[in-house]
């Protein structure tokens, strides 16, 4: 009889790989310790780095807009053109965002990336003019994409198979985090220094960004094997390619079902930047709300929206990517349109409400479906295709809004055209596609 036979129920045999179960380290036979895998870390790291690089630097900019642009007198389209230059620098960037992290480390590139994103947000306050707050805002488009794809891609390197998609779930909401943060935060900072409070808005943001630098520098770590340990939830050391293969390209982007997801992306890029963009804006300007309501209710859709990868990834499991992914457009597009038509409490709640449960869910999905449409070896190729378009759509969104806005003297008629595209051209397009396996 073998040694691992003779062990008995419940104790691993000694000469087996380690396993983790719920985030601890499994150390002694039969008995767990008390230090948490350090994946946990890892994977709070990673929310560190979305909610800085997306969340402060982008929708921070939504909560400053209002006082920003009365303090540089800028037009509609001068503000979409700034949010378009942050997502040009994004679309530049997260093309060679993930050759940089294979080569050099994600840890590196990542705080790196935290450290250009928290500068740009600093120089953005630091020198009053259109043409820094052009620089400031591509820069941390720049940057943001540096942190972001990276610290994405660590879960496939932290996480075993069966936890990748609550771990990446997790992650996403770094984005919530921010709204949750930066909703009442902005707006008292800009009533506390009255007309330069849009540039001590930029100081704290900044300052919050160098602190999650300071973490990810010191604390990040590119694999498991670094610290002796095998992904969270792995029995063992899960395979690796060797480094001279690389993925067959020709097998991605000569795909129908590639463009097809890519165009399915592109319409939530273009859609919800949008929303995101002008909200606060056009509660101030076109709704009659105070900039502090304003913000209060996109603090209350930063909490509502902690739910959503969980919800929708919930939903996907059992029902399928296709579905999932066309019910959370269709909710979207209404969220959009029912914003753009109508201006009292119940349509904004509503409108609200519907993006609060959908928020980050598509990325997930489209991460998801990458990986049933394409194998593990291939997804990383075709969901970065995908993202380039998706970015397209993100860096074309806000300057198409501000200059209709600027045409008609409303935001109402580019949240409509955002609902119209995220329904025909996500829900629709999502209903179209087929072949797509829900692991």
């Amino acid at each position: 009889m073998s040694a691992a036979a003779r062990m008995p129920p419940g104790v691993p045999d000694p000469g087996t790989p380690t396993v983790f179960v719920w985030g601890f380290d499994e150390m002694e036979k039969g008995s767990r310790t008390s230090a948490p895998h350090y994946g946990i870390v890892v994977l709070a790291l990673i929310v560190v780095a979305v909610f800085t690089a997306l969340g402060l630097a982008r929708f921070g900019y939504t909560s400053l807009l209002p006082a920003m642009q009365e303090g540089l007198m800028l037009t509609n389209t001068q503000t979409g053109e700034l949010q378009t230059l942050n997502l040009a620098g994004y679309l530049v960037t997260v093309v060679f965002a993930g050759m940089l992290a294979s080569r050099y480390g994600p840890r590196v590139v990542i705080s790196l990336s935290l450290l250009v994103v928290s500068l740009a947000m600093l120089l953005t306050g630091l020198l009053p003019t259109f043409g820094a707050a052009c620089a400031g805002r591509f820069l941390a488009g720049v940057g943001g994409a540096g942190a972001n794809v990276p610290a994405m891609a660590l879960v496939s390197a932290w996480f075993g198979a069966r936890r990748r998609g609550l771990a990446a779930g997790i992650g996403v909401t770094g984005s919530s985090v921010a709204l949750i943060v930066t909703g009442p935060l902005v707006p008292a900072i800009v009533s506390a220094y009255g007309a330069d409070g849009w540039r001590a808005g930029w100081y704290a943001l900044g300052a919050m960004g160098l602190a999650g630098f300071i973490l990810c520098a010191i604390f990040l770590r590119n694999q498991p094997s670094d610290r002796g340990l095998v992904p969270l939830g792995a029995s063992e050391p899960e395979p690796r390619v060797p480094g001279d293969a690389s993925p067959d390209w020709g097998l991605v982007y000569k795909s129908r079902r590639l463009w097809q997801l890519a165009v399915i992306y592109f319409a939530f890029g273009f859609s919800y930047i949008i929303y995101s963009t002008f909200f606060v804006k056009h509660l101030v300007k076109d709704a009659s709300l105070t900039a502090a309501d304003a913000g209060s209710l996109w603090m209350k859709i930063g909490i509502g929206s902690l739910a959503s990868g969980f919800i929708w990834g919930a939903v996907s499991d059992r029902f399928g990517r296709r579905f999932a992914l066309a019910c959370v457009f269709a909710l979207q597009g209404v969220s959009f349109a029912v914003f753009g038509l109508g201006r009292d409490m119940g349509a904004i709640c509503a409108s609200s409400v519907l993006f609060a449960l959908t928020a980050w869910s598509i990325p997930a999905l489209m991460a998801a479906i990458a990986g049933d449409a394409f194998g593990p070896r291939l997804a990383p190729a075709a969901l970065g295709l995908m993202t380039i378009v998706f970015a397209a759509g993100q860096a074309l969104g806000p300057l198409f809004a501000g200059a209709l806005a600027d045409a008609t003297g409303s935001f109402s008629p580019s949240f409509v055209i955002a609902g119209a595209v995220a329904l025909v051209m996500g829900a629709g397009g999502s209903l179209a596609l087929r072949n797509i396996e829900s692991r």
